[in-house]
């Protein structure tokens, strides 16, 4: 009888363990002192938005990203994505980082400036596909802000694995399919990371302004979901009905990227009746169902770091999977960096196990069941009469949790003995605590909190977001790495003027050039 994955782990991690590779991603809107989002451009101290490998921005002139390195352990990644929030809290004058990833206080789609990256080719790019996301979906989508967590193994892990599974394909191959051995798993089991870190159950009244919706009033200006742990995941949130007619396969690289590749080329009646261009302004890359790989919204992704020019598909068929990417995470709103040390721990070891747990191909019907958990938890995951299919079985939702919880238990063990501490044993009994009797998942600690300060959505993320900031501002950044953002973002501005003096080519053949490709 061959040995189980787990069991492959156990007898080589001892020989040939270096951990994993990590980083963050991290949004949040940049809001003025009443409460409204900023109106203001990009602050120039934190450099430029096109080419600053820290400090950029998402969809909105107002939304920032902060991005870490590639780190080898959790505390190196928060130590990173801290001293960042250091220095843009720093240089923020008086607006306010939003701590809550449902937004701050809006006046329709125009209110929602669209984020510009220059006068170059790539800049105006950047900044047409997401003109392209407003006359698609609308801005008020676009405002909602989250982070995204990357994880990848090393290749040292990769080799011995190669070598235990007695595998023979290219290196390459072998991780992309172990990647995605790894993504259907993860899909089985996203509905627990929605439950576990879902912090999205309210939002600011301005938000659904004449939008027809099925929340529940919380006060005034804010509505809520009686049972919801992410809004933003929801219907009200990423979604939208084009998307939803795509069939994206998630069973091995090939067929991923082909039914993307699909959307990328498939034209949309809805969107070609838009056109490309208003005037002389271009307001969408194409008519076709995605624009790029990127518009595409899922809750992992596969990824692989691209090479300029080069389109995300490309990079992924050239040179196969790198690192998965980790797109469901509400902000925590209680965090000063939106995510913590412990979650961090949780998510390795959820996305190892889902690794060395059995993982066959995903059949349509079985599509349609982690669809319809995923969802169910989203919307419902607070009711403790809801049902979620794991298994083949049905099961209540606080059992399955606390069940799939309880069987990492041996590899927290494993990998702590490992590392020689404590910190994943202890990552999962934060986690076990939330599903306890007397425990509270995020969504119901925030509408707690929020009932006890008789605060609504706008007034309870400002009042943590101010107190965010007093923290950071309050901690001393180490001058020397104050000069190392600040070199950085002198040196970003001026390669995007370099950009720019390069940058020759009419727009609208750079255009036709990149579809070409």
């Amino acid at each position: 009888m061959p040995q189980s994955r787990h069991h492959l782990f156990r007898q080589l991690a001892d020989h040939q363990w270096e951990g994993f590779l990590k980083g963050v991603e991290k949004e949040g809107l940049r809001v003025d002192t009443n409460g409204f989002i900023a109106q203001t451009p990009h602050p120039e101290a934190l450099g430029s938005t096109l080419t600053h490998p820290r400090i950029t921005t998402d969809y909105s002139e107002a939304l920032l990203e902060l991005i870490t390195p590639v780190c080898r352990s959790t505390g190196e990644m928060m130590a990173s994505l801290r001293q960042i929030h250091q220095f843009v809290q720093q240089n923020l004058g008086d607006e306010v980082f939003w701590a809550a990833s449902m937004p701050c206080e809006l006046d329709g789609d125009e209110s929602i400036p669209i984020a510009e990256y220059g006068t170059s080719n790539i800049g105006k790019l950047k900044h047409v596909y997401r003109q392209g996301l407003a006359v698609r979906y609308g801005r008020m989508m676009q405002s909602i802000a989250g982070a995204h967590y990357n994880l990848s193994l090393p290749d040292s892990f990769w080799r011995f694995w190669q070598d235990a599974l007695n595998n023979r394909d290219s290196l390459q191959d072998f991780k992309s399919e172990q990647y995605f051995w790894l993504i259907r798993n993860f899909r089985r089991r996203s509905w627990l990371l929605m439950l576990l870190f879902g912090a999205s159950p309210t939002l600011d009244a301005s938000f659904v302004a004449g939008v027809k919706h099925n929340l529940d009033r919380f006060a005034p200006d804010t509505w809520y979901g009686r049972n919801a742990t992410s809004l933003r995941m929801g219907d009200l949130g990423y979604h939208n009905n084009a998307q939803a007619s795509l069939d994206i396969c998630f069973n091995e690289l090939s067929t991923y990227t082909a039914t993307l590749d699909r959307a990328i080329h498939t034209n949309w009646p809805p969107y070609a009746k838009i056109g490309t261009r208003r005037g002389d302004e271009f307001i969408q890359i194409n008519t076709n169902v995605l624009q790029i790989e990127n518009e595409y919204y899922s809750a992992v992704r596969p990824k692989r770091t691209t090479r300029s020019g080069e389109k995300p598909i490309q990079a992924l068929e050239a040179r196969g999977v790198e690192y998965v990417e980790v797109r469901c995470l509400d902000l925590d709103p209680f965090s000063p960096l939106g995510i913590s040390e412990a979650q961090v721990d949780f998510l390795d070891l959820f996305l190892l196990d889902c690794l060395l747990s059995d993982s066959p191909r995903v059949d349509d019907d079985e599509c349609r069941r982690l669809d319809d958990n995923y969802k169910d938890v989203i919307s419902q995951g607070r009711d403790p009469s809801l049902k979620v299919c794991r298994g083949g079985q049905r099961q209540a939702v606080r059992e399955a949790a606390t069940g799939l919880v309880d069987e990492l238990a041996s590899l927290a063990e494993e990998l702590d003995s490992l590392d020689g501490g404590h910190r994943y044993r202890d990552a999962l009994q934060t986690q076990r605590q939330k599903l306890g009797t007397d425990g509270q998942v995020p969504s119901a600690r925030v509408l707690q909190s929020m009932e006890d300060s008789g605060l609504g959505h706008r007034e309870w993320a400002m009042e943590m977001s101010r107190r965010h900031q007093q923290t950071l501002r309050e901690e001393s950044l180490a001058p020397d790495r104050v000069a190392d953002f600040e070199r950085m973002s002198r040196e970003s501005l001026a390669e995007q003027k370099a950009i720019e003096a390069g940058s020759t080519q009419p727009f609208a053949q750079f255009l036709e050039e990149y579809l070409r490709s």
